[in-house]
């Protein structure tokens, strides 16, 4: 083999130099050990787990945000509450839907953000939901606790940049109020006066409501204690952390009224009265009183003689 650094002796100098750099570059061009190396690089390049390796997550707009839609950082909870996940700018879908712009909640409770390029966890600490879901009914252990938002794209990764709700600190205490929610006075109970259970009632009825423990008060009214009625007929007693349905099955008495003259078909029917804050939404715990069932009749007809 030519020693390059011997060879061409009559180049002297930078262009000497320049040659003998060229010639080693070209000796490796040529060298089949170098072109052996280069082309096992170029197969790996190719190869499809490179590949997958270098494939960004599922894309997601920038502006993307998850949050807690009714619990602020610093709150005093109850045990057991209903948290519900806000979504702006992205679609959330299930796991497993390979989606631009989509993803799945995931909640971390007590616990840091996991590594990001990797699934996240499942376990207590790590809450799932893969279905899609944007509220859940969760239980803590009294006591101080954090809580923190990550969305997950189809394989449960975290987004790049991560989609991820600031961290908020909660203390579950025994006493406390439901988010959202107007406190009810103990004791407290509504019903129906002069209306059991099982009563057989004309088409034309007056509904009479009573309340102990507490008092009336107009809706938009905001005073410790107090609340409006509600009459719900024919259907389940509402979601106790939204306002109440405004419709023929469930009507509003917001100016304070204890009574109401309604008219039902023949058959049979439920009623059931809840108390509602001034903005609707029952109290915590809820007023509310049995669900009885009535059975309606026709008047009877007149004899012609």
């Amino acid at each position: 083999m030519i020693s390059l650094e011997r060879g061409f002796l009559p180049f002297q100098g930078r262009f000497a130099t320049s040659v003998t750099s060229w010639l080693r570059r070209s000796w490796m061009m040529l060298n089949p050990y170098a072109l052996r190396a280069l082309a096992a690089c170029s197969m790996l390049l190719l190869t499809p787990a490179f590949a997958q390796a270098q494939t960004p997550n599922t894309p997601i707009r920038p502006d993307a945000v998850v949050f807690f839609t009714d619990l602020k950082d610093g709150a005093v909870i109850p045990p057991k509450l209903t948290l519900k996940f806000g979504a702006s700018n992205f679609e959330v879908v299930p796991a497993a839907v390979k989606k631009a712009n989509s993803g799945h909640h995931h909640l971390l409770i007590d616990s840091p953000v996991p590594p990001l390029g990797e699934p996240i966890p499942s376990d207590p600490r790590h809450l799932h939901f893969g279905r899609g879901q944007t509220e859940t009914e969760l239980v803590l252990a009294p006591g101080p606790h954090t809580l923190q938002l990550l969305l997950g794209d189809h394989d449960h990764v975290p987004h790049n940049p991560p989609i991820m709700s600031a961290v908020i600190r909660v203390t579950v205490s025994d006493k406390a109020t439901a988010p959202g929610r107007t406190a009810s006075l103990p004791d407290s109970e509504v019903y129906f006066i002069g209306l059991p259970n099982g009563s057989v009632v004309p088409q034309n009825l007056t509904v009479r409501f009573g309340l102990r423990n507490m008092g009336v008060a107009p809706a938009g009214v905001v005073k410790a204690g107090t609340g409006h009625h509600h009459l719900i007929i024919d259907r389940p007693a509402p979601a106790l952390g939204e306002p109440i349905a405004s419709d023929p099955n469930h009507l509003h008495f917001g100016r304070g009224e204890t009574e109401k003259k309604i008219t039902l078909a023949p058959g049979r029917h439920t009623l059931q009265l809840v108390l509602g804050d001034q903005d609707h939404i029952p109290h915590d715990p809820p007023v509310m009183s049995q669900r009885i069932e009535v059975r309606v009749v026709r008047p009877h007809r007149q004899r012609r003689w």
